[in-house]
C-alpha cells in the first residue's frame, strides 16, 4: 500500500508540474519518464541530444582512415546488406561521401548467389576492383573468415554494424558497433543506418563540416529505424523525429517519387514507412537485386527516380502477389490436415515457394495459427527456411535444440532462417513440434494485446489528444497507447462496412457524448454486442471526413463485460 501512496503522491506532484492529467502522466512514468528534464526532453527531441561520435570504440580510428582515405583519392566501396536497413545505409554514406570524392562505389550481395552479409564474391570484386578501403554497414560483426580474406588482400575494412557480436571479433581495421561488449558508447539500439550515420558525424567533425550538411539525410536514417524495428527511445527517437520532419517537407528526390508512387497522402508516420515505403524498398532485395533500392535513394534527377520508383512499386506488386498465393496455399496445408491443426507449432516445406517472401509468409501465418512459425523452400538443392516466433516463445533457442538436423541457423528470439538437407524435413517437423510442445506454455498461445491504461471516455478529447501525438514517433518500447473503457454501450446499431470491418456509436451512462469508433476485422461481432454493455480496448485517432476533422477510437478487441 505505501508504495502504491508513493506513486499516487508522485504522480500527482509530476502532473502538477508538467500541467498535464494524472492520466497522461501515468504514461510517462510507464515509459521511464519521472522528472521534468525527462519530460522535456522526450516531447522536445533535439538534435543536440545527439551523442559525441568519439564515445563509440574504434571511431578515431575509422575517421582518421577515412580522412585519408578520401584526401589520398583512394578508391573505397561502400558495402550494404540487400535489406532496408542496408540499402538506406548505402545510400546515406556514398550520397554524403560524394561530396568530398568521386572514387567511391558502392556494393550490395545477392541474396541468392551470396547470402547475407559480407561475402567472398565481394571482396574478391573489391580485389579486383583496386579498392583499399571497404566500409561495411548493417553486417560485418560476424564476418570472421571475410576480414581475414580482405587483410590477406591488403584492403583494410571498418565494419559498422549493430547486430550482438559473436564469440570471436573479425580482424578489422576498425569496428564500430555499440554491443561490444566494453563499448561505453551510452545508446546501444543504433540500427544499421544510425551506426554509419555516427561514422560520418565523427567524419563532419574532424573536418569542421557543419553538420546540417549531413542532417539532410536524415529521411535516409528515419526508413532505416522504422524499417529495421529498432527502439524508439534515446538517440534514435531523436533521429527519427527530425528524419521524419525531413520526410514530410522536403525528403530525397527517390523517397519523394517512392511516397508519389505508393499513393501516400497526408503527414507520414513511422507506420506510414513500415507499411509502405518500408516493403517497396525490401522488394528488390528479395526478388531481384537491391542495388535496384540504392541506384533509386542515390538518384538525382527527378526522370531516373520516377523510372526507378516504379521499378520499385512492380517488384512489390510482384511481391505481394507471391505473399498472398504462397500464404493461401500454406494455409490449406494445415486446414487439410488435423494432426497440423492440433500442433503446438507451423512447419511447412514445398520446392517451389519463393525464397524471398518465406518471412512473409511465415508471419501472415501467425496472424491464423499463433503458435512459432517455420516456412521452409528448396535453394540450391537444400531446404533454407524462415522462423517468426510468438511473444513469449525463443524460437532460436527452440531450432538450437534440433540443430543435429541442420546445416546453418543464426537468427535471435523472434526470427531465425535456417539450411538444411531436404531429406532431413520430415524428421526435422517433427522434432521441432516435440521441443515446441514441451516448452511452450498453453496461455501465450493465444495472442494478447498490452492495456496501457485504462479510462472513462470522458478522457477523449482534443486536449489530451495533442499531448497524445506530442509522444510520438511511436514503435517499439513507445508503442502508440492502447487504452480500455468498460461498460460502453452502443446508441445505434452497429455498421458492418464492406462485409469486415465495424462501424460503432458509443456512449457511457451518466455520459452525453457520443463516440464513433471502428473495429477493423471485427465484423463478426456485431450480434455479440448488440444488445448489452462490453469493454473495448482502442487508440485514439484522428479521422478527417470531407475536410472536417473528429477523434475516433480504432477499436483493437471487445469483450462482454
Amino acid at each position: 500500500m505505501l508504495n502504491e501512496s508513493n506513486h499516487q503522491e508522485k504522480k500527482e506532484d509530476f502532473s502538477n508540474e508538467l500541467n498535464i492529467s494524472p492520466d497522461l502522466t501515468e504514461l510517462l512514468l510507464q515509459r521511464g519518464i519521472a522528472t521534468f528534464e525527462d519530460a522535456k526532453t522526450f516531447f522536445r527531441p533535439s538534435l543536440n541530444h545527439l551523442h559525441d561520435p568519439f564515445l563509440m570504440k574504434n571511431m578515431d580510428i575509422a575517421v582518421n582512415r577515412l580522412c585519408d582515405a578520401i584526401f589520398s583519392q583512394e578508391k573505397i566501396l561502400i558495402y550494404g546488406d540487400y535489406d532496408v536497413d542496408g540499402t538506406t545505409s548505402v545510400s546515406l554514406v556514398h550520397g554524403f561521401l560524394n561530396k568530398f570524392s568521386d572514387q567511391l562505389t558502392y556494393y550490395i550481395p545477392d541474396r541468392y548467389t551470396e547470402g547475407y552479409g559480407i561475402s567472398s564474391q565481394g571482396i574478391e570484386h573489391a580485389r579486383e576492383e583496386g579498392i583499399k578501403l571497404i566500409i561495411s554497414l548493417d553486417c560485418g560483426i560476424r564476418a570472421v573468415d571475410k576480414a581475414a580474406l580482405a587483410k590477406s588482400y591488403d584492403i583494410d575494412l571498418i565494419i559498422c554494424d549493430h547486430h550482438l557480436p559473436g564469440d570471436s571479433l573479425p580482424d578489422a581495421l576498425a569496428i564500430l558497433d555499440p554491443k561490444q561488449a566494453d563499448d561505453e558508447y551510452p545508446y546501444k539500439e543504433l540500427s544499421g543506418c544510425g551506426v554509419g550515420f555516427k561514422l560520418l558525424q565523427g567524419f563532419c567533425m574532424q573536418n569542421s563540416i557543419d553538420l546540417e550538411e549531413l542532417f539532410q539525410f536524415l529521411d535516409l536514417v528515419a526508413v532505416s529505424i522504422a524499417s529495421d524495428i529498432v527502439p524508439i527511445t534515446g538517440e534514435n527517437r531523436a533521429l527519427a523525429f527530425y528524419g521524419l520532419k525531413k520526410l514530410n517537407h522536403s525528403p530525397c528526390p527517390g523517397l519523394k517519387a517512392l511516397i508519389e508512387v505508393s499513393g501516400l497522402k497526408g503527414e507520414l508516420d513511422i507506420s506510414s514507412i513500415v507499411f509502405y515505403i518500408g516493403p517497396r524498398i525490401n522488394a528488390t532485395g528479395r526478388l531481384t537485386h537491391a542495388h535496384d533500392s540504392v541506384r533509386l535513394l542515390t538518384a538525382k534527377d527527378d526522370s531516373e527516380t520516377e523510372v526507378f520508383a516504379e521499378v520499385l512499386n512492380v517488384r512489390n506488386r510482384e511481391r505481394k502477389e507471391f505473399d498472398k498465393s504462397i500464404t493461401e496455399e500454406a494455409l490449406e496445408m494445415v486446414a487439410a490436415s488435423e494432426q497440423l491443426k492440433a500442433a503446438r507449432s507451423t512447419v511447412l516445406f514445398k520446392n517451389d515457394w519463393h525464397k524471398g517472401v518465406i518471412g512473409i509468409v511465415a508471419s501472415r501465418c501467425i496472424e491464423k495459427y499463433y503458435r512459432p512459425t517455420i516456412i521452409l523452400t528448396e535453394s540450391a538443392q537444400k531446404a533454407t527456411g524462415s522462423a517468426r516466433s510468438i511473444e513469449g516463445f525463443d524460437i532460436h533457442a527452440a531450432i538450437t535444440e534440433c540443430s543435429d538436423l541442420l546445416e546453418q541457423f543464426g537468427g535471435h528470439t523472434h526470427a531465425a532462417g535456417l539450411t538444411l538437407s531436404i531429406d532431413n524435413v520430415p524428421a526435422f517437423q517433427q522434432k521441432f513440434e516435440e521441443v515446441v510442445a514441451s516448452r511452450i506454455a498453453s496461455d501465450i498461445l493465444t495472442p494478447k494485446i498490452d492495456v496501457d491504461l485504462e479510462v472513462d471516455l470522458n478522457f477523449i478529447n482534443y486536449k489530451n489528444y495533442s499531448i497524445l501525438k506530442q509522444m510520438s514517433p511511436f514503435g517499439p518500447h513507445n508503442q502508440k497507447p492502447v487504452f480500455v473503457t468498460r461498460g460502453v454501450k452502443l446508441k445505434y446499431p452497429p455498421k458492418v462496412v464492406k462485409d469486415e470491418h465495424l462501424k460503432l456509436s458509443l456512449y457511457q451512462d451518466g455520459e452525453e457524448f457520443v463516440y464513433d469508433a471502428i473495429g477493423f476485422g471485427l465484423a463478426e461481432r456485431a450480434d455479440m454486442i448488440s444488445n448489452q454493455s462490453f469493454d473495448i480496448a482502442y487508440q485514439i485517432e484522428e479521422n478527417e471526413f470531407r475536410g472536417n476533422k473528429s477523434l475516433q477510437l480504432n477499436i483493437k478487441d471487445v469483450k462482454i463485460a
